[in-house]
């Protein structure tokens, strides 16, 4: 196999004129002195780059250089036009073949530039058709509706933001961490769920327009979210909104609540859809830091979220999703994490989960190397009675990143909660 970066200066040149000529890397770029040393195999190439401008030639090692190396048989998936499951992110493939070199904080700081970086040197083509629906006419309204409700959590007053659509049975729709209930807007506009299902989409506490309790100084607090304290949202929220036995759909941290709740309230929920769901996700949490450091700006953690897209979700719908956790209050991600990664672990009691009093359907995308697939199963084998459905060409936010294509994996689903109802 031929080195996928010959040992010719040229190479730099290309490079650099491929990076010069993107918007989106030159933004991601600005303020760096530093640049790339990418290694693949025995051929070095890279740019440097001077107060944000790139130069075409390799930077010698040392602060503000970031090096990437590893084999070709490594780089090769990476650098396909559509990448495979774990190739498509920079960040997953480091530990995986590929080795890194540079300051950590270095690293987060400018993680949008080098995961654009990449995809600039794939192979050239579109990688999926990147139309989306045509916009409306100017004056137009969406069918949402938004909504606040005051509920008591934690014995304190919490006004809580809520758009709602369609009629029916109650759906009450949980976002992923880090976001807010927009992530459901697709949704809203498929008549073909709203004329049977009444879709209640909220956004938590600190997050979107919800605004924190104004009864404690939670500003003197370190955020964490706890499974406590998270069960008690969705409980709460079809109590005040007085919902005779809804269903619950939620994703990511909403897709572990969805089991959480068939766990611990099976009375009070028809079903829980479990989008992205596990038993249990794992993981480091210190070395999240990037997603709340005072020297890493919003741009990075929301661009390690498109790493969790399929490549083949049109480019709109994933920027998208990203801009929603760049736009979000700086703590909450992280702290969204520690029931994600820390909190949250069912394996020991999964088992008690009766699916005859609430029914459970668990959904993974392919390309969410997180809840993967294989997290989904264990889930499915565990609870007696659940439903498991792998969703190809599909990442971690299927309702926000490519809807049409959710909406044929969830269909069966719905028509499964309504039938039964």
């Amino acid at each position: 196999m031929a080195p996928l970066f010959p040992a010719d200066p040229l190479s730099c040149a290309e490079i650099a004129q491929r990076c010069q000529a993107d918007g989106e890397f030159m933004l991601g770029a600005q303020y760096w002195d530093g640049g790339y040393r990418i290694q693949v195999g025995d051929a070095l190439t890279g740019v440097a780059i001077k107060a944000g401008q790139v130069v075409a030639k390799i930077p010698e090692p040392g602060s503000g250089v970031i090096s990437l190396a590893g084999p070709a048989e490594v780089w090769e998936p990476m650098l396909q036009t559509v990448p495979p499951r774990l190739a498509n992110t920079v960040s997953v493939m480091i530990g995986h073949g590929l080795t890194l070199e540079a300051d950590p904080l270095l690293w987060w700081q400018y993680l949008p530039a080098t995961e654009r970086l990449i995809e600039l040197l794939r192979t050239p083509g579109q990688p999926a058709p990147q139309q989306v629906p045509a916009l409306r006419a100017s004056g137009e309204h969406d069918s949402a509706t938004g909504h606040y409700v005051h509920v008591e959590l934690d014995g304190h007053d919490h006004r809580i933001y809520y758009e709602e659509a369609g009629h029916g049975i109650p759906l009450l729709l949980q976002h992923t961490a880090g976001s807010h209930g927009v992530q459901w807007r697709h949704l809203f506009e498929n008549p073909t769920i709203t004329d049977r299902f009444r879709l209640i989409a909220y956004d938590l506490p600190f997050h979107g327009k919800s605004l924190p309790p104004t009864s404690r100084r939670w500003w003197e607090e370190p955020y964490k979210l706890t499974g406590n304290f998270l069960r008690q949202v969705p409980v709460a929220m079809a109590d005040a909104l007085a919902l005779d036995q809804p269903a619950f759909m939620g994703c990511s941290v909403g897709g572990l609540l969805a089991l959480d709740l068939a766990l611990h309230h099976p009375d009070r929920f028809r079903a829980a859809i479990a989008v992205e769901g596990a038993l249990h996700i794992g993981g480091d949490y210190e070395s999240q830091f990037g997603m709340s450091h005072p020297q890493v700006n919003g741009l990075s953690k929301a661009r390690m979220m498109e790493g969790l897209c399929s490549p083949t979700s049109p480019r709109p719908y994933v920027k998208e999703v990203s801009q929603a956790y760049s736009a979000g209050w700086p703590p909450v991600f992280l702290g969204d994490l520690w029931y994600y990664l820390v909190d949250y672990d069912i394996r020991d009691r999964a088992h008690e989960i009766d699916t005859a009093r609430c029914a459970v359907h668990i959904m993974n995308g392919e390309y969410d190397y997180s809840g993967s697939i294989k997290k989904g199963l264990a889930a499915n084998q565990a609870i007696a009675g659940s439903t498991h459905t792998a969703m190809d060409n599909i990442g971690h936010f299927p309702m926000t990143e490519n809807p049409e294509l959710f909406m044929t994996y969830l269909e069966p689903i719905l028509k499964s909660v309504s039938e039964n109802s």
